[in-house]
């Protein structure tokens, strides 16, 4: 059974597992009722949604998400948003600094 993203189960449960707080900010989810901006939210790292492996889902707080939205990570990474949150190529999750390496 697929998600509304046709993110396979064994590969959400995997995510799930990997990304237990934001993979950007690294700020620790909560639940859509507490605050909608920190909930959970999925993420392409490359924003292509026909590319669903392990390398290019994440989970990331909805706050990020919509900020990069259909930014490419290197250009968002720039961007204030992430200054005024102090998210670096140094701070982000290991799954983002693999893309990083990827140069995307």
């Amino acid at each position: 059974m697929a998600n509304n993203w046709n993110i396979p189960d064994w590969l959400e449960k995997e995510v799930r597992e990997r990304d237990t707080e934001c993979v950007y900010c690294r700020k620790e989810f909560t639940s859509v009722k507490v605050l909608r901006k920190s909930a959970a939210s999925w993420e392409h790292i490359i924003n292509d949604a026909s590319i669903i492996t392990r390398e290019n889902i994440a989970l990331c707080c909805c706050g990020c998400n919509a900020s990069k939205g259909q930014k490419q990570l290197s250009a968002w990474l720039q961007t204030k948003y992430c200054q005024d949150r102090g998210i670096t190529p140094e701070t982000v999750a290991p799954i983002i600094k693999q893309a990083i390496e990827r140069g995307l």
